[in-house]
């Protein structure tokens, strides 16, 4: 288990975030997270050892899923990442779309594959089925899962900047805890590597 959950956070840039709901497989390659830090970081809902029926999943062995409801619509997919106990987890917000695009367009009720899709956490959860009934979820089961495959981003791609919408926590909102890999980069596949399910 790995401690650093802002390490973790852009590490996960570059692997695959899949489902599997009913048969339909839908899979995103992940261009943008965020990471909270815990009881110590005022930007995350944990903040102070801060325990509520909502964020109890926060607290559980890293591995598993933490999804919540924001402004009472958008579904936001977290990953949960730490020790039993230590309430760290990543914010999965955006991601390039390589399997299942039809269902996501039909999720979102957009036409086109675009820049747009997945853009923002509200708008992957919901692209790929996620909602706050997957709270707790497993990710090394069947349902959703993170794959490495293998894909390299190069650090030069990579930008580090404060978080969004946290203005409330003062001098962590500052904290350069968001990735993002820069728009129009691309990302490299290796195709000697095999996909394997995991977090990183």
């Amino acid at each position: 288990m790995r401690d650093d959950v802002v390490e973790i956070s852009r590490d996960l840039l570059g692997k695959v975030l899949s489902t599997r709901f009913d048969g339909v497989l839908t899979q995103a390659v992940i261009t943008e997270t965020e990471a909270y830090a815990g009881v110590t970081d005022k930007a995350s809902h944990a903040y102070g050892g801060r325990r509520t029926k909502r964020t109890e999943p926060m607290y559980g062995r890293g591995g598993i899923a933490y999804v919540y409801l924001c402004y009472g619509i958008h579904h936001l997919f977290n990953v949960v990442t730490n020790d039993e106990g230590i309430p760290h987890a990543v914010l999965v917000r955006a991601g390039t779309p390589i399997e299942g695009a039809e269902q996501m367009l039909l999720r979102r009720n957009r036409h086109i594959v675009d820049d747009a899709l997945l853009a923002g956490p509200g708008s992957l959860a919901r692209a790929l089925g996620i909602t706050t009934a997957h709270t707790t979820e497993n990710l090394l089961g069947n349902r959703i899962w993170i794959e490495d495959r293998g894909i390299v981003v190069d650090e030069t791609s990579i930008s580090a900047v404060p978080r969004v919408g946290v203005d409330y926590a003062g001098e962590d909102a500052d904290c350069p805890y968001r990735f993002i890999v820069k728009p129009g980069d691309k990302l490299l596949q290796q195709s000697n590597v095999t996909g394997q399910q995991g977090m990183g």
